[in-house]
């Protein structure tokens, strides 16, 4: 529990202690030392570890478990990285990757990951689209972030909390705030990963960041023209809207995050007909225990499934197992119009399953829609499907059947027959 001196909470700074329990101290003095000898004089943690551990630490403490290392710079990030991996050596500094788009890099130091970013401002030219960016100040930077709760560094300097957003407050009110009333504007994405926070940690939305939500999405032209080519989408309505929901869809609480979505309206995001669905648990679950991946499984019983997936630019793979449920859909549809298919002996059943050579991960979705008949559907695949004809095709030739056509003919009237007498 943080500490609740209003003088604490309030303050943009204070002084902590640090303990290193995941990695070494004489690490972060030779990154900084380093630092300091390329005229890099501010250099902080940032990311997830600072807000974790004021969460659950009621001393002026942080205590470093994290697995990985997060430095935001004033300066030039690349220029650290090359700095470090000539300081340190090919030995100790490995896996390095520098990306000049954002001035960021990242490597294992020792083996232990450290990602390096350029303090930078970010301006949105279109609403959703990629920001354009700046090198700018850590306080400066810190303001470019999604929530006061993630807008935390500790200088290493001198070992300050640098805080001014107040994310400390928000920590205390257990609430999930934006840190501007732009900021869903410029990134909706950033509603995903609120959902994703506030299921994690079992903390409310602060009202004005709800109604900032709200707002938003109405305001927003959420319906774009299906015919305007892919490249037209904001990346927010696209690839990072598909990165946030897999990253959402990992986390063990999805169900929890997912339903605050739809009750904050943000599954408008994907479609109106996903907003509107009632039946994404039962199909999410079913998808679990079958291991499909749940974003495509998601977005699956949408009208405009394919439109979807080739918005947020699912792997092909996927795509593909979304154009064949439809099919199966079709085609379950289409026999629910007449009535014979009462009649239809398991045999029958299989041998339309079987000729249409669907992937049994899309009729496993068609299963996890609950599409018509989807039960013929269960059954093939946990029972009729494995069964085979009590003859083999060497015991048939070795009765005089000659290799063939007929001997094909015949292996497949046995196991009908075996179909049909399944208890």
């Amino acid at each position: 529990m943080i500490p609740q001196k209003k003088s604490n909470t309030n303050s943009s700074t204070r002084k902590i202690i640090m303990k290193w329990k995941s990695l070494p101290k004489d690490l972060i003095q030779e990154i900084i030392n380093v630092a300091q000898g390329i005229g890099v004089n501010s250099i902080a943690i940032v990311g997830g570890v600072v807000r974790d551990e004021l969460l659950n630490n009621s001393q002026n403490e942080i205590v470093i478990r994290s697995k990985d290392l997060d430095l935001v710079v004033e300066g030039s990030a690349s220029d650290l990285a090359d700095a470090l991996y000539n300081k340190l050596g090919a030995k100790r500094v490995t896996n390095l990757q520098i990306y000049n788009d954002y001035n960021t890099a990242e490597m294992k130091i020792d083996g232990f990951p450290v990602d390096l970013a350029t303090a930078r401002i970010e301006q949105y030219p279109q609403p959703g689209q990629n920001p354009n960016v700046t090198p700018s100040s850590l306080k400066e930077d810190l303001s470019r972030r999604d929530f006061t709760i993630n807008a935390m560094a500790i200088d290493l300097s001198d070992m300050s909390l640098i805080d001014p957003h107040e994310g400390q407050h928000s920590l205390l009110k257990k609430e999930i705030k934006f840190l501007h009333n732009q900021s869903v504007k410029e990134d909706p994405t950033r509603i995903i990963r609120a959902a994703r926070y506030s299921s994690r940690f079992l903390f409310n939305l602060s009202p004005e960041s709800l109604a900032q939500i709200r707002s938003t999405l109405k305001a927003w032209p959420w319906n774009y023209s299906k015919s305007k080519s892919l490249k037209s989408i904001p990346a927010a309505l696209s690839t990072r809207l598909r990165l946030e929901l897999e990253i959402l869809l990992k986390q063990e609480d999805w169900g929890i995050a997912i339903e605050k979505l739809q009750d904050w309206g943000a599954l408008l995001l994907l479609d109106q007909s996903l907003q509107d669905d009632k039946t994404w648990k039962r199909r999410l679950k079913w998808a679990s225990k079958f291991k499909i991946n749940l974003l495509t499984a998601l977005i699956s019983s949408s009208q405009d499934s394919q439109i979807i997936a080739a918005r947020l630019q699912l792997p092909i793979q996927q795509q593909n197992l979304i154009l064949q449920t439809i099919e199966i859909k079709k085609f379950l549809l289409g026999i629910s119009l007449k009535t014979e298919y009462l009649d239809w002996p398991p045999s029958k059943w299989v041998e339309e399953i079987e000729q249409a050579n669907w992937n049994i991960q899309a009729i496993e979705i068609a299963i996890c829609n609950a599409y018509p008949m989807w039960r013929k559907l269960l059954k093939w695949l946990h029972k009729w499907r494995l069964v085979k004809s009590p003859i083999s095709a060497k015991e048939l030739i070795e009765k005089g059947w000659e290799p063939g056509p007929a001997l094909g003919q015949e292996l497949r009237k046995l196991r009908a027959r075996a179909l049909d007498d399944y208890k």
